[in-house]
C-alpha cells in the first residue's frame, strides 16, 4: 500500500529520483564540466589531457618573443607581434568562452544542489547520508570553481596586459616600418636624383669635349708656351744674356746715328752748305724701327699745319723722286720698303717750296734679319694687334686682336671669330702707316681686299717691320708683289 504524504504527494514520484549508491566512483578528482544541450540535456565535455593552460601558453609565447626580439628584422618583428596579437585576440575570445562556461558550471552546480537538498527532504536512512556527502561534494566544487575562477581572472588580466604590449609593440613596429619605408623611398629618390645628374652631367661632358677637345689643346699649348717663357725669365740663360747685350748694342747704335746725323748738320751748317733759306729740318734716328719728324728751325718758317706736305724716295741722292703715297703728315715712320733709299719732304706753304732730306739712306734695324728668319721657319705665325681704323672710320674697342701670316694667306681673329681672312692677291696691299704721331713706327695699313682695310698697331715697332716683311716674302712666293698704295719694288728688293 501506498503512502502519500501532503508535501509530495501530486508532485514527485519516489522512482522519478534513482537511488545513490554509497561507494559511488567519480572519474576526476574534480567536478566535469557539464554543458547544456538540446531540449535541456546536460551533455559532458570531454577534457584533453594534454591541453596546456592558458597561463602557460601566455608564458611560453612571451618568452618565445623576448628571445628572438634581438635576432628579427623590423619586418619580421612586426609580423610576431601582429601573430602574437592575434594570439592574444584568441586567448581572449577562448577566456570569454571560459567565463561563459564557468557561468554554465555555477548554474549547473546551484541547480543540483538545489535538487540535492530537495532530494535530502525526501530520503532518509542511507540514501539521506549519500545525498549529504554529495552534497558536500557539490560544495567544495563550487569552492574549486570559485578558485579556479580567480586564477582564470588573475590569467585573464595577465593576458589583457600582454595584448596591450603587444598591441601597441605592433604599433610601434608599424611606425618603423613606415619611416623605414619613407627612409628608404627618400634614399632611393636622392640616389635617383643624384644619377640623373650624373648622367646628364656626363652627357653635357661627352657634347662639350668633342667641340672643346682642340680649344683646351690649343689653351694647353699656350699655356705651356707661357711657362716655358717664364721659366725662362726666371731662368736666365746665355741666349737670354746675349739678347739683353744685343738690345744694349741697339740702344747704343741708335744714339751714336742720332749724334752722328747732327754733327753732320752742325758740319755742313759751318761749311756753308746750307743757305739762310733753310727753314725746317728732320729730326729722329734714319733707321728702320724710329719715326722722322720735320721740325721748324728758323723764325721766319711757317706752321706746319699751314703748309702742304709730301714724302719721297730717292733711290740715290740726286736721283728721281718717287712719291709715297698718303705721306702727308709732318711725321714718318720708315717701313722696310724705304731701307736703302733716302728719304726728302717737299714743305710747300703759298709759291715757296723748301725740301729736306735725309743724310743717307735709311739704315736696316739691328737683328731685324736674323728674326724673320727664325720665324720663317714656323708654320704659321701669329701677332698681337689692336684694331685702330676700319674703313677709314676710327675703331673704339681695344680688344686684343691676333694676326695670322700663313704661307698662302692673311688672317685676322677676335678670339675664335674670324674679322677677317683672305690669300694673298693684287688687291691686298700691306705697308707701315704714313703719317701720324710717335706710335707710327708700330702701326701698320693693311688692306684686305677692295673695299675692307685695316689699321692695325703693334706691340712693338720690330713685330711691326718683321710682319710686313714676312708677308711679303711669303706672297713673293706666290708670285704677289705685296706694297702699300702706288708703290713700285725697287730693282732688285
Amino acid at each position: 500500500m501506498t503512502r502519500v504524504t501532503l508535501d509530495f504527494g501530486d508532485t514527485m514520484q519516489r522512482d522519478a529520483v534513482p537511488p545513490v549508491s554509497a561507494d559511488v566512483i567519480f572519474p576526476y578528482s574534480r567536478f566535469p564540466n557539464y554543458k547544456i544541450g538540446p531540449n535541456n540535456q546536460i551533455m559532458e565535455v570531454k577534457q584533453d589531457s594534454k591541453a596546456l593552460t592558458m597561463k602557460e601558453v601566455v608564458a611560453r609565447e612571451t618568452a618565445h618573443l623576448l628571445e628572438q626580439q634581438k635576432r628579427l628584422s623590423v619586418r619580421d618583428l612586426a609580423s610576431k607581434f601582429e601573430k602574437g596579437l592575434a594570439a592574444a585576440a584568441k586567448l581572449s575570445d577562448e577566456a570569454k568562452m571560459k567565463d561563459a562556461a564557468s557561468l554554465e558550471k555555477h548554474v549547473l552546480l546551484k541547480k543540483l544542489r538545489d535538487a540535492l537538498e530537495a532530494l535530502k527532504g525526501r530520503v532518509a536512512g542511507k540514501n539521506k547520508d549519500d545525498v549529504e556527502e554529495a552534497i558536500a561534494m557539490v560544495e567544495a566544487l563550487a569552492v574549486q570553481l570559485n578558485q579556479r575562477e580567480g586564477e582564470l581572472i588573475q590569467e585573464k588580466t595577465e593576458v589583457k596586459k600582454l595584448a596591450t604590449f603587444l598591441k601597441q609593440a605592433s604599433e610601434d613596429a608599424k611606425k618603423l616600418v613606415e619611416e623605414e619605408r619613407a627612409y628608404a623611398r627618400a634614399e632611393i629618390e636622392n640616389a635617383r636624383a643624384a644619377v640623373q645628374r650624373v648622367e646628364e652631367a656626363l652627357q653635357e661632358y661627352e657634347q662639350m669635349s668633342g667641340a672643346s677637345g682642340k680649344q683646351d689643346m690649343d689653351e694647353l699649348m699656350k699655356e705651356v708656351h707661357e711657362a716655358r717663357r717664364i721659366k725662362m725669365l726666371h731662368q736666365p740663360s746665355k741666349v737670354m744674356d746675349m739678347e739683353h747685350e744685343l738690345q744694349a748694342l741697339r740702344v747704343q747704335l741708335a744714339e751714336k746715328c742720332k749724334y752722328s746725323i747732327q754733327l753732320q748738320k752742325e758740319l755742313a751748317r759751318k761749311m756753308g752748305e746750307e743757305t739762310v733759306s733753310q727753314l725746317y729740318e728732320l729730326d729722329g734716328t734714319e733707321a728702320l724701327g724710329s719715326f722722322l719728324h720735320i721740325q721748324p728751325c728758323s723764325l721766319a718758317a711757317s706752321e706746319l699745319s699751314e703748309c702742304t706736305i709730301q714724302w719721297y724716295r730717292l733711290a740715290c741722292e740726286g736721283g728721281k723722286q718717287e712719291p709715297i703715297s698718303g705721306a702727308t703728315k709732318p711725321v714718318y715712320a720708315p717701313e722696310p720698303f724705304d731701307v736703302g733709299r733716302i728719304l726728302q719732304a717737299e714743305i710747300t706753304y703759298g709759291d715757296q717750296t723748301t725740301s729736306v732730306t735725309t743724310a743717307g739712306p735709311i739704315d736696316p734695324a739691328a737683328g731685324l734679319g736674323n728674326y724673320v728668319e727664325a720665324l720663317v721657319r714656323r708654320h704659321d705665325i701669329e701677332f698681337n694687334v689692336v684694331v685702330v681704323q676700319m674703313n677709314g672710320t676710327d675703331h673704339t674697342s681695344e680688344t686684343i686682336h691676333v694676326l695670322h701670316i700663313g704661307r698662302m694667306r692673311m688672317k685676322l681673329c677676335k678670339g675664335k671669330t674670324s674679322v677677317a681672312k683672305e690669300y694673298y692677291s693684287t688687291s691686298m696691299q700691306l705697308c707701315g702707316v704714313r703719317g701720324g704721331g710717335n706710335a707710327a713706327a708700330q702701326a701698320a695699313f693693311w688692306q684686305v681686299k677692295t673695299g675692307l682695310s685695316f689699321v692695325l698697331a703693334f706691340e712693338t715697332e720690330r713685330e711691326r717691320n718683321a710682319a710686313i716683311m714676312l708677308a711679303r716674302r711669303f706672297a713673293y712666293d706666290c708670285n704677289i708683289m705685296l706694297s702699300g698704295p702706288d708703290d713700285r719694288a725697287a730693282p732688285g728688293s
